[in-house]
């Protein structure tokens, strides 16, 4: 409705109501003469005229029929109503001493008792209030404030809901994927009885923004408006919780809302009742699918959007700066799995930093990303501060290349995926994954630090002994807060020693052996589906299940180092900085040891030395290599250390 039209309905509003508050002034006069007259029959045909030039109904009619009036309610209410607004209500004879039930049983016709009862609509509906007293019928009759504010045309959302309820406006229309989603929960919506939109409905996904911008969506479609209430910020008082949904749901039906119930703690039990009772168009919004019990339910699970939807979504984010991204647009979007609000935020905050300004923007939204979409895995994982380089792995050549095969892989796959129709012709198996087989001190570790400095991307090193449980359905659980919560930067996931968790699926024998099976075939799926990179190490590659390898895209098998490749880690062990003297490189390259038990040794040595004030020699090699073989119960032979000292 424009603002003209507005004023003008607001306008004839008032007229159509002083009109019937003046009618059931002369009714109530009437009744209470001595001799009774004749009413005015000229006024209904006003009301009549005038309701016919409005362009929406009068608003004592609207609500006479939102909740089933009947004449001596609408009456009820208009005396009621005209107390507050008009002062010859009180003078007039009927009404005193006080307005009561029982005067307007005597002096209003059409007069039935079971308009005073609870589930009736005055009392269902809170319209009026009813003040104490010994005897039902003598007590006080108000009108409540929120329909008289409606009455008026005044509107504005009850006072007791504000600080629970928020209205929510759209802003931008959604992405296409979303908006599909939303014509689906509209169309569900119309199907139902009468047209009214009583389905609940059920939202799920990683990011609230989106839900919620598709629920205003759907809103928009069915002539609704939508509104957002919190699950935690609803009252655990049953009392003060059967308050507030009897006055949402006349909100509801008095403004034409739906509510959007979020759910950001799964374990705010106390609000499911408002899912259970709710006779209101209503929509759950939580990032898993909850128990609603019996109520009939439609969920929907709103992804986050695609890469192709990713970058259109930095491009106008972006506006014309998008030309000084220097072609990283691309590699933006198949990195980072980032929502319309998320990219809308970066975008603004980058944009703002680097003007007037020679920095890359392309690397400063690469950074702001990363910033953004930290994962949130908790004891589940590490978070590991990459520090090697290609330059500090000693490798075979094979192992090398393909090691930078993955990095092509990780790189390339917005182009390989989107722009060459891969990903459109199949969905499965497009997770990128590597195991990386060795025994410990290989350079495993080593290898993934590479190629997160590579890609520029986190490496989150998992804590299996977090992530398994003995408990049904928990191993589940925690593999997909990891994923899910990985999602969204891309990071790498190293799961270190994963012969624990990807073990050969075993025999059926027992209950314990199948759900062990359903963990396995769970991470199997998300592997698959996962958009970054897993890395697995294992020591021993035979312990890993074939349906694993099977999926796995890219085996790096890490040897035990030969001596040419340990006089190789022997001579970058040592940081610049760090005081040597007369190292022997070739006799080090003698201990048949990994190049993790030679950064051991090194380091070891540097103490010492540092200890004593000394460079580090072989001397002090020769006493950190004796404990760590002592540590590795291993002996130290005359040929690994003869001739050093």
């Amino acid at each position: 409705m424009s603002t003209d039209s507005s004023l003008i309905w607001f306008e004839a509003n008032q007229r159509y109501l002083t009109l019937r508050l003046t009618q059931v002034a002369s009714l109530l006069e009437n009744q209470a003469g001595d001799s009774p007259k004749q009413l005015d029959d000229s006024v209904e045909h006003e009301l009549a005229a005038l309701a016919a030039t409005m362009d929406y109904p009068p608003a004592i009619e609207s609500l006479c029929s939102l909740f089933g009036l009947s004449h001596f309610e609408r009456d009820i209410l208009l005396v009621c109503a005209g107390v507050e607004l008009d002062s010859r209500f009180n003078t007039l004879p009927a009404l005193q001493p006080s307005l009561t039930f029982s005067l307007m049983l005597f002096t209003l016709p059409e007069a039935h008792w079971s308009a005073l009862t609870p589930a009736a609509a005055l009392r269902r509906w809170r319209l009026v209030e009813i003040g104490s007293g010994m005897v039902l019928v003598q007590r006080p009759l108000k009108i409540d404030e929120r329909i008289l504010h409606f009455l008026t045309g005044t509107g504005g959302m009850d006072e007791r809901l504000v600080g629970y309820v928020e209205s929510v406006q759209a802003v931008k229309d959604p992405i296409p994927s979303h908006q599909l989603i939303g014509e689906q929960i509209a169309t569900a919506w119309m199907s139902t009885k009468n047209g009214r939109p009583l389905l609940v409905i059920q939202i799920i996904g990683q990011d609230a923004a989106d839900r919620q911008q598709v629920a205003v969506d759907a809103s928009v479609r069915v002539g609704l408006n939508l509104c957002v209430i919190r699950a935690d910020a609803i009252p655990a008082n049953p009392v003060e919780a059967d308050t507030l949904i009897r006055l949402w749901e006349r909100e509801a039906v008095l403004s034409n809302q739906v509510l959007l119930l979020i759910f950001d703690n799964l374990e705010a039990t106390h609000a499911t009742r408002w899912i259970e009772t709710a006779r209101f168009p209503l929509i759950i919004s939580t990032r898993e699918r909850i128990s609603v019990g019996s109520r009939k339910t439609l969920t929907f699970e709103i992804r986050k959007p695609t890469v192709i939807e990713q970058r259109d979504l930095w491009l106008q984010a972006l506006g014309p700066d998008s030309t000084r991204v220097n072609g990283k647009l691309d590699t933006l979007a198949a990195h980072f799995n980032l929502g319309m609000h998320s990219i809308e935020i970066i975008s603004s905050d980058v944009l703002q930093t680097t003007k007037d300004t020679d920095n890359d923007l392309g690397e400063a939204l690469w950074s702001a990303c990363r910033a953004q979409s930290h994962p949130q895995l908790g004891e589940l994982a590490q978070h590991i501060q990459s520090m090697a380089y290609w330059e500090d792995l000693v490798l075979p050549e094979q192992q090398i290349r393909t090691l930078h095969e993955v990095a092509v892989h990780v790189r390339q796959r917005m182009k390989v995926y989107e722009t060459w129709g891969f990903a459109a012709k199949c969905t499965r198996g497009l997770g990128i994954s590597a195991l990386f087989a060795g025994v410990s001190g290989t350079g495993k570790t080593m290898a993934a630090e590479v190629l997160a400095n590579e890609l520029q991307l986190d490496l989150y090193r998992i804590d299996l002994s977090q992530v398994v449980s003995k408990y049904i359905g928990e191993t589940e659980k925690n593999l997909r807060r990891v994923f899910d919560a990985a999602e969204e930067g891309g990071a790498i996931l190293l799961f270190d020693e994963a012969d624990a968790l990807f073990g050969k699926r075993s025999e059926v024998k027992d209950s314990h052996d199948r759900y062990s099976n359903v963990e396995i075939s769970y991470l199997l799926q998300r592997m698959e589906a996962y958009r970054g990179l897993a890395i697995l190490t294992t020591n021993l590659k035979d312990a890993i299940d074939t349906a694993f390898m099977r999926r796995i895209r890219f085996l790096v098998h890490f040897p035990f180092p030969d001596t040419a490749q340990r006089t190789e880690i022997w001579r970058r062990i040592f940081p610049p900085q760090t005081p040597t003297e007369n190292l022997d490189v070739e006799r080090l390259a003698r201990l048949s040891v990994t190049g993790g038990n030679i950064r051991n040794i090194a380091l070891h040595a540097a103490f010492l030395a540092a200890d004593a004030g000394e460079s580090v020699r072989m001397s002090h090699l020769l006493q950190a290599a004796r404990a760590e073989y002592t540590k590795l119960e291993k002996p130290l032979s005359e040929a690994e250390i003869g001739g050093w000292v």
